[in-house]
C-alpha cells in the first residue's frame, strides 16, 4: 500500500539534510542514466504512430490524469484515434496487458480504469512501456496517437511531445529522492514541449518557467453520482445545510476537501494513501450522512459503496492555446518524420 508522502519532504529539515548524499547518488544515477538514452547507448524504442508523454517530476498526484482525458478528448476532436497505455500501478496484473472494458480496478489498477471509462478510447497497461505500447497497437490497429500517462521518466520509449503537470505544492522542498519528493530536478521542465500549471505558481517557479510554454489548469466539476446508480444524479444544493462525509484516496487529498468546502458543504476530510485499496470498511461509519468520493475511488467501491455514497467527477478545464500547440507540433512532428 502506497505510504503517505514523509513530512520532512515539505521543509528542508534535519532529516532531509541528512539524506542530501542518497539524493546526490541519485541524480548521478538518474541523470547518467537518461544520458546513456540519449547517447544511444541504452537503446530508445519507436513504435509506428506519435508518443505524447504526459507526466510530472515529482512523486505524488498533480492531477495528470484529468490531464490525460482532456488530451484525448482535445485528440478526437481533431480526427485522431487516441489510445492510453498507463503503468497500472496498484494492480496484481504483472505483465503487460489490454484493459477491457469492464476492467477490475484490483486487477488492473484505478487509474488505468478509470482513463478506459472515462475516455473512451484503449488502455494498455504495463511497467515496460514500449511493449504496452507495442500491445495497445496489435489489440487495436486503428490507434494513430498513444497517450503515455506518467511517463516521463520512462526514456526507452521514444516520446515525440512532452507534457509536465506541475502541482507546485508537490514539488515540497524541491530536493531529489529520498530528501525531497522530486524524480527529476526542476531544470527537467525547461526540456518539455508545455507545462500545465495545476495552481498557482509562486514568483520562483514562475521565473524559472519564463521561457517555458505555460497553461494554467484546473478541476472543475459540477453534479454528484449516485456510486450505486450511475443514473441519479444530483446538484450542490442537495447537500448544502448537511455535514458531508469526503473520503480520498488520491496523491492531494486535500485538494479534493478544500474544494467541496468552497462549494458550501460542511466537509469532514477521510484522507487515505494514494491508490489505496478500498474494502466495505472503510466506508462504515456515519449512517444516514452522505459519503462523497473522487472518481478515482469510485471504480474500486461501487461493489459495496453505502446507499448514500457519491461520487464528484471532475474535468480539466486548461487555458486557452494549449490545445493548439500540442496539435501543432504534433502534425508538424508527423510531416517532418
Amino acid at each position: 500500500m502506497p505510504r503517505k508522502a514523509p513530512a520532512f519532504w515539505q521543509t528542508r529539515s534535519t532529516v532531509a539534510f541528512a539524506l542530501l548524499p542518497l539524493a546526490g547518488l541519485f541524480a548521478l544515477l538518474s541523470g547518467l542514466r537518461r544520458w546513456l538514452f540519449r547517447a544511444g547507448v541504452l537503446q530508445v524504442v519507436r513504435v509506428p504512430v506519435p508518443v505524447i508523454v504526459v507526466g510530472n517530476i515529482a512523486v505524488g498526484g498533480s492531477g495528470k490524469t484529468p490531464a490525460v482525458e482532456w488530451l484525448v478528448r482535445i485528440l478526437r476532436e481533431a480526427g485522431f484515434r487516441p489510445g492510453i497505455i498507463s503503468r497500472g500501478y496498484g494492480g496484481s496484473v504483472e505483465d503487460v496487458a489490454v484493459v477491457p472494458e469492464d476492467g477490475d480496478p484490483a486487477s488492473f489498477g484505478d487509474e488505468p480504469v478509470l482513463l478506459a471509462r472515462l475516455a473512451r478510447c484503449p488502455v494498455a497497461i504495463g511497467a515496460d512501456r514500449p511493449e504496452a505500447a507495442r500491445a495497445l497497437l496489435r489489440a487495436h490497429p486503428e490507434c494513430n496517437v498513444i497517450v503515455s500517462d506518467d511517463g516521463l521518466q520512462h526514456y526507452r520509449l521514444h516520446r515525440d511531445l512532452e507534457i509536465a503537470v506541475v502541482d507546485e505544492r508537490i514539488l515540497g522542498n524541491r530536493w531529489l529522492l529520498p530528501a525531497g519528493p522530486l524524480r527529476e530536478s526542476v531544470t527537467r521542465l525547461d526540456a518539455v514541449d508545455l507545462v500545465l500549471a495545476h495552481g498557482a505558481l509562486s514568483d520562483v517557479i514562475a521565473e524559472r518557467l519564463a521561457r517555458q510554454a505555460v497553461f494554467a489548469m484546473r478541476l472543475e466539476g459540477a453534479e454528484f453520482v449516485s456510486v450505486r446508480n450511475a443514473g441519479e444524479r444530483r446538484g450542490v444544493e442537495m447537500f448544502r445545510g448537511r455535514r458531508v462525509h469526503a473520503v480520498a484516496g488520491i496523491g492531494r487529498p486535500e485538494r479534493f476537501f478544500a474544494q467541496l468546502t468552497a462549494m458550501g458543504l460542511d466537509v469532514v476530510g477521510h484522507p487515505f494513501p494514494d491508490h489505496h485499496r478500498f474494502a466495505p470498511g472503510d466506508l462504515d461509519f456515519a449512517p444516514g450522512e452522505a459519503k462523497i468520493i473522487t472518481s478515482k475511488d469510485a471504480v474500486k467501491c461501487a461493489s459495496f459503496a453505502p446507499a448514500d455514497t457519491w461520487e464528484f467527477p471532475v474535468t480539466a478545464r486548461i487555458a486557452a492555446g494549449a490545445a493548439e500547440r500540442i496539435l501543432e507540433k504534433l502534425t508538424h512532428g508527423r510531416q517532418t518524420a
